[in-house]
């Protein structure tokens, strides 16, 4: 399957699931390909044909990314290195969970989800460890006689009980002995990544003198920012929960094209959107981002003249 082919049954499934899915974005080394939203789910989506290609570098990006708009990152492929990304089975890599097009099908429109993951030394299943334990104490077995039946030590019964995943057989052999369903269905789409400190930014470190001033300016008004390498957007502009896709646009050849997928990435994950201009536009927005020139955002005060001249702009989109 070619990978624009995946890319459409991608969406095309998340949009059969009720998902709002935003257009795919055609740009090179990038750390997610869409966004989608189904009530107060939110997910970045990664397509590849070989997961092998999924960068650490665009790994970190697209959890720091998942972390800062509480969304959760999922990455879907057919193959890597090792073999077929196989229906049934989540896979991960970076921490980032891993399924094929067919198990995300099975999950979003038959209902049906996966129940098995792949970790070093093979396939594992996520055990009820409460019901486990509670089986266990009802029924007076003790841990040696579990332990013996399953074919582990009586610590690696703890550990289940505690809550670590067992291999297939061993969960099988467990299901079995205690005439019960212990083993839990795993949702990929729901993956929350860990917070990270981020690190202070150095904005000296910036080359151009106008992105220098641009990220002086806002971090000056309060902002915290979370500069990007792998997005539609240069940086997350931060504070106090209010988050803003933050873009800087020199490239008077390539402003329309940003605006329009910052503009599509805004509405799908609900936060605001701008693009810092070096020299003033004839209109305030293009496709629905707000467009502010070098000039304006020197003359103002603070984060809210900010915030409130972006609101102002969003719903505008006059002619040259």
């Amino acid at each position: 399957m070619q990978r624009e082919e995946l890319i459409n049954g991608v969406r095309d499934s998340l949009a059969k699931a009720g998902f709002t899915v935003s257009r795919p974005l055609n740009l090179r080394n990038i750390s997610f390909d869409m966004a989608a939203r189904r009530d107060g789910s939110l997910l970045l989506v990664k397509v590849l044909s070989n997961v092998d290609a999924f960068s650490k570098e665009s790994a970190d990006e697209m959890k720091a990314l998942s972390e800062a708009l509480m969304a959760s990152p999922l990455l879907v492929g057919e193959r890597s290195s090792s073999g077929d990304v196989e229906q049934g089975i989540v896979y991960s890599r970076f921490s980032v969970p891993i399924v094929s097009l067919s198990t995300l099908r099975d999950l979003l429109i038959e209902n049906v989800p996966p129940f098995i993951y792949a970790a070093p030394g093979g396939l594992y299943v996520k055990l009820d460890s409460e019901l486990l334990r509670r089986l266990r104490d009802e029924r007076g077995i003790s841990l040696g006689t579990l332990a013996e039946m399953a074919g582990v030590s009586r610590r690696t019964i703890q550990m289940y009980e505690g809550g670590m995943g067992a291999m297939v057989d061993v969960a099988l052999r467990l299901e079995e002995f205690l005439n019960s369903e212990i083993v839990m269905p795993l949702d990929p789409l729901t993956h929350k990544v860990e917070k990270t400190e981020q690190k202070p930014l150095d904005i000296d470190k910036y080359e151009d003198e106008f992105t220098r001033e641009v990220f002086h300016t806002l971090s000056g008004m309060g902002f915290s920012i979370r500069p990007t390498q792998r997005a539609p957007f240069d940086a997350l502009t931060s504070r106090s929960e209010v988050i803003i896709l933050t873009s800087l646009g020199k490239d008077e050849v390539r402003i329309k094209e940003k605006a329009r997928m910052i503009g599509d990435i805004s509405r799908i994950t609900g936060r605001e959107s701008v693009i810092i201009v070096e020299r003033a536009k004839s209109r305030h927005a293009l496709e629905g981002t707000p467009l502010v020139s070098r000039e304006e955002l020197r003359k103002l005060d603070g984060s809210k003249e900010l915030r409130d001249l972006v609101a102002s702009r969003s719903d505008t989109d006059a002619e040259d």
